[in-house]
């Protein structure tokens, strides 16, 4: 069956371009939901419309194909129609998080030479022209009814900047064509067997290249219903999916433990969810456990990075509500099928199954091609890109049985007298001791062992965290040169727009402890 350039949806075949990612809906069910925002709801053929209006009205105010076109605005339906029409239009689009100071919007504003910047904080001078919510509207409502009459976007140019946050230094642009961000839509709803019944919710900032890959793109090639929420927060996310009566969701661990945790959040809140997705590697088992235990429902575990871009990995989805699972404790997940991943050693040669060693990912069929490269960073390309192959920087293994396990990013690893410590090991198991909301593990040097080991703690609200039984729970739990030999307090450790710590400068937050043991 070919629709408008779209085979069988269960081959995970690929829509020509963005443009055409609707064109299954219009086609079958054209007054289906599409869209689901705190202000708007847009069925597919209004979505579609819009969309048009959108490209005529960038168009108007000056964009062309190849120009970047950032945003930074709020989870609602504005955002989302500006990335469709930017994607008809041939533009490359550059999300922005709101919560950046203003020199860090000005850097990644410059580094792309962005051309339009639509924001609703006009209190900064950026170096960009700008345009605001209502002038936005007010543009897409005056432009012409008819469809987008431009040539139809070259699906394998840059079409959306993914900037990664790093650990140190400015962020790189990670640069994918807009079929690199159909593709794992494609996937996901083929192997998972999506159709119209799927009503996904996400509540991670649509300005994240990532969430446009995993919200619309996903769910219009289900013909299903994409619930963009405006909030982060416990409550807010549990109003939004019994509101909305999602089926599938994503949520960092830290969101996950205070939906298990909170008096007000009960059972039949989430009662509609059939999947929920999270981070593998960051979630310790005994937040799996207890969502699964109040809500009825498993947590599947995810990996997935910017330059992939999104899902490489994930489990299997259950059988219905509160059917089992494939999780492996400490996994995450297995890797999607037009994904191949390897683990190599220090010199790209792979190692055996149970090694550690860095995650590489290439084709295992024709439909996947790596990332275009870090915008405007040959060098930074040449050392991610071998061959076609994608070198990660995470450091994980590949089971028996093809589960990945990941340990930590590379830069991070900590070789401590010799001995490698994976702060994300040490931080899980600071997360299980009670009133700990997130620790962040960092190597600090030292002149005898090269580096040992530190630790900044955030406490829970109104928690008094008692360090000594803090240092007594890491050393039951791990093998003593892995325990913190400094640990700090912090009120709150900075995260960025996807809940994640930002470790840039956080060593210089720990004192000295004196000599190591």
């Amino acid at each position: 069956m070919l629709v408008a350039g779209v085979r069988c949806r269960a081959m995970g075949a690929v829509p020509t371009n963005v443009a055409r990612v609707l064109d299954h809906a219009l086609a079958t069910d054209p007054d289906r939901e599409a869209l689901v925002t705190r202000t708007r709801r847009l069925t597919y053929a209004e979505l579609d419309a819009e969309a048009h209006r959108a490209a005529h009205a960038l168009h108007d105010l000056g964009v062309a194909p190849g120009d970047r076109v950032a945003a930074s605005l709020p989870n609602d339906a504005d955002v989302v129609v500006a990335f469709h029409g930017a994607m008809r239009l041939g533009a490359v689009w550059v999300g922005v998080n709101r919560a950046l100071a203003a020199p860090e919007k000005r850097y990644l504003l410059d580094d792309s030479g962005s051309r339009l910047l639509l924001t609703d904080d006009g209190s900064a001078d950026l170096g960009v022209p700008t345009i605001d919510p209502t002038a936005w509207r007010a543009a897409v409502d005056a432009a012409p009814a008819g469809p987008w009459s431009g040539p139809d976007p070259d699906p394998f140019a840059p079409a959306g900047l993914a900037y990664t946050s790093g650990t140190t230094g400015h962020p790189k642009g990670a640069v994918h064509s807009q079929h690199n961000l159909l593709l794992p839509g494609a996937v996901l709803v083929g192997t998972r067997r999506y159709g119209p019944d799927l009503r996904k919710g996400d509540c991670f900032p649509f300005t994240v290249l990532n969430m446009a890959v995993l919200t619309t793109l996903l769910v219009s090639q289900a013909g299903g219903t994409s619930i963009v929420m405006d909030r982060i927060d416990a409550d807010g996310v549990a109003e939004w999916i019994r509101t909305e009566a999602v089926t599938t969701w994503n949520g960092p661990p830290a969101l996950l433990h205070s939906l298990v945790t909170s008096p007000t959040v009960t059972a039949a809140d989430l009662a509609s969810l059939d999947e929920v997705w999270t981070g593998g590697a960051d979630c310790p088992e005994s937040i799996r456990r207890g969502f699964a235990e109040k809500f009825g429902v498993p947590v599947l575990a995810t990996y997935g990075l910017s330059e992939a871009p999104t899902v490489v990995s994930i489990d299997a989805r259950p059988e219905g509500r509160g059917g089992a699972t494939d999780h492996r404790p400490g996994a995450s997940g297995r890797p999607l099928p037009h994904l191949r991943i390897r683990v190599a050693d220090a010199d790209g040669a792979s190692v055996p199954a149970g090694t550690a060693g860095q995650v590489c990912i290439s084709a295992a069929d024709d439909r996947y091609r790596p990332m275009l490269g870090y915008w405007n960073r040959p060098e930074a390309t040449a050392a991610a890109l071998v061959d076609g192959e994608l070198r990660t920087g995470d450091v994980g293994l590949l089971d028996e049985d093809g589960y990945l396990h990941l340990k930590d990013r590379l830069s991070l690893v900590i070789i401590r007298g010799g001995a490698n410590v994976y702060p994300a090991e040490v931080e899980r198991v600071i997360s299980e001791f009670p009133g700990v909301a997130a620790g962040a593990v960092v190597g600090l040097p030292d002149e005898r062992l090269g580096e040992r080991v530190g630790a900044l703690v955030e406490p829970r609200s109104g928690v008094d965290l008692d360090v000594d039984a803090l240092r007594a729970h890491l050393a039951e739990h791990l093998a003593r040169y892995k325990v913190p030999e400094s640990i700090a307090v912090v009120a709150a450790l900075p995260r960025n727009a996807m809940g994640k710590i930002v470790r840039t400068g956080l060593a210089d937050r720990l004192q000295d402890p004196g000599p190591a043991s």
